[in-house]
């Protein structure tokens, strides 16, 4: 009798054990699966570059994405990363250390989808790379085909509807991007003949030029990371200028009846910018068909603090207009944006404010001068370093007013990592609060049973919360150093909308590249400059904080442009002033 008692109070806890963790799977995947936004930069686990074997510099960093759909799923290719990343949504990745690939890591990969029973891969660093190819990309057991192909930087496979392959390539300051035929069914053998698309023509086009601002008068810019993507026949080839470290590095676009051409340059250029707020770039990406049938770019961001080449990866929704030209939207591209399975939005922006922006800000300690006021500065390039990197480590945002928060990004910083190469085990283990009044705390954020490598985490608030202080407080990183460049909190305040900016002006400069904008200050944030080729399409927008002023030198020479500005604070954005046309 004991023992069958026993046997059922055995038989009911395993039952209750059974439910318990059906329960704590049903939450996580609850939690897995509650994130309706994202933000860029892309919260990734990236990989720590080998810059070169005779310094020390120590970065992580995702550039040059190659971004395909396989067989209902998707795959990243990232510069150097020593494998890969797979998701099913496009918002969620998880990385893949493939059986076979190349040692040093792909080199501005390319990647093609062949009617869905064949993946495609190029970019070895060294430039003469074999084509390599699986049907199984999740496993990564990728053969090479027997055949070398020379001379390539930043390669762009494509393969036609009928068939034909196509290899494009270019990344020079002097030379064009080049294509050449390749015969799939033999080798990927490449045809004798060459032909050179398009280059760089700084002189017309303001947005090619060299420079932080494109104000480098000395040197050329340059003009890399060729993609080619093809709708209703007609083909749209991608490029980037002027270089990957600089705010201004976008992509631009020409369009062709054919995959070697003539190419005609995209009145709309630059098709993909994105030169202010807290993370600048959106150049040498890709374009992908996402969930829905909607259109993706992926590109490169830049960070550039430890070395040039430390960059991040960003998306934006992408369209085709009905003058057959591709566009995207890039305004307030760093904050919270519908994520690409969520039906009906295709990367519309949720109007969730920056509350933390120049906040005060206390710390637990500052190390040297990298204080803690860098933590809301909307700066990626600037961070507040701790004297330790331990649990007694801590910092805290007084946001001034009450405002409810919806969403929290946290960008890490490394400072000395001394890491190298693909390292596993890393994580991040943290807790964000959130309080009324400075003294009782409720969590926002809950990392401390977390295992998750989340160097640009970003997190949607389960319940949003209606707060002034926010406090972050450490309780592991992975690097030697606690670095942290962007505490940024997202929201609405309960105050009023800015109202419509006054005193809107844009003259054209003697160099028709140029144009100066300025506009009557008022109290708020900031304001978005928003251009274009006609007053439906104006779809470019450069952020602006602190001024009433701007100076575009992003212009082609022998267009016209409209111009318009709208002005945002912690409470959301206001009207578009009235449209201004520059001859």
């Amino acid at each position: 009798m004991l023992f069958e008692n026993y046997s059922h109070m055995q038989n009911v806890r395993s039952l209750i054990v059974g439910i318990l963790s059906l329960c704590n799977a049903t939450l996580s995947f609850a939690q897995s699966t509650q994130m309706r936004t994202y933000c860029n930069p892309l919260n990734l686990d990236y990989t720590y570059m080998v810059y070169n074997s005779y310094n020390d510099l120590s970065y992580r960093s995702g550039a040059d994405p190659a971004v395909v759909e396989f067989r209902n799923e998707y795959y990243m290719f990232v510069t150097r990363s020593m494998g890969y990343w797979h998701s099913t949504d496009l918002l969620n990745w998880s990385f893949i250390t493939p059986e076979k690939w190349y040692f040093q890591g792909s080199n501005a990969p390319a990647a093609h989808n062949y009617k869905d029973s064949v993946l495609y891969v190029a970019g070895d660093p060294s430039g003469n790379m074999s084509i390599l190819y699986t049907d199984n990309p999740k496993r990564g057991d990728w053969k090479a085909v027997p055949g070398i192909l020379g001379d390539l930087q930043d390669p762009d496979l494509f393969i036609d509807d009928d068939g034909q392959a196509y290899m494009f390539w270019g990344s020079s300051n002097v030379y064009p991007i080049r294509g050449r035929k390749l015969d799939k069914n033999d080798r990927f053998k490449p045809a004798k003949e060459i032909t050179e698309l398009f280059k760089l023509d700084g002189k017309k086009h303001g947005w090619e030029r060299f420079g932080e601002d494109h104000r480098d008068t000395v040197l050329a810019g340059y003009m890399e990371g060729a993609w080619l993507t093809k709708y209703n026949n007609k083909y749209y080839m991608q490029y980037a200028a002027p270089g990957t470290e600089f705010n201004v590095y976008g992509d631009g676009v020409y369009i062709s009846d054919a995959p070697l051409g003539p190419y005609r340059y995209a009145p709309n250029n630059p098709v993909f910018y994105k030169p202010g707020g807290f993370a600048n770039g959106a150049g040498h990406g890709s374009t992908v068909i996402g969930p829905a049938k909607k259109y993706w770019h992926f590109a490169s961001m830049a960070v550039s603090v430890n070395v040039n080449w430390e960059r991040r990866i960003c998306m934006f929704p992408t369209w085709f207009d009905n003058d057959g030209l591709m566009y995207s939207n890039t305004s307030f591209g760093d904050y919270p944006h519908y994520a690409p399975a969520v039906p009906g939005k295709h990367g519309e922006f949720a109007g969730w404010m920056l509350l933390s922006y120049n906040k005060p800000v206390t710390a637990s300690s500052v190390s040297q001068d990298f204080k803690a006021q860098n933590l809301t500065d909307e700066n990626i390039k600037t961070f507040w370093l701790a004297s330790n990197n331990d649990s007694t480590q801590w910092v805290q945002v007084d946001l001034q007013k009450p405002g409810k928060v919806y969403a929290i990004q946290l960008n890490f910083h490394d400072y000395k990592s001394a890491l190298y190469g693909r390292v596993p085990g890393l994580y991040h283990r943290y807790v964000i609060d959130g309080s009324v009044d400075g003294r009782t705390w409720i969590k926002l954020v809950d990392r401390s049973d977390s295992y998750k490598d989340v160097p640009n985490d970003y997190v949607e608030i389960a319940a949003p919360q209606t707060v002034r202080y926010i406090r972050y407080r450490n309780i592991h990183v992975p690097t030697p150093h606690l670095a942290i460049s962007g505490l940024r909190v997202f929201g609405l305040g309960e105050g009023k909308v800015p109202a419509t900016v006054k005193g809107f002006n844009v003259s054209r400069k003697t160099d028709r590249r140029d144009a100066m904008i300025q506009w009557t200050k008022q109290d708020c944030q900031g304001y978005n400059i928003l251009w274009g080729i006609a007053p439906d399409k104006l779809h470019n927008s450069w952020m602006v904080y602190g001024k009433n002023e701007l100076e575009l030198k992003s212009l082609s020479t022998e267009q016209a442009y409209y111009f318009s500005i709208e002005a945002f604070n912690e409470n959301g954005v206001s009207a578009r002033s009235k449209v201004v046309r520059i001859e």
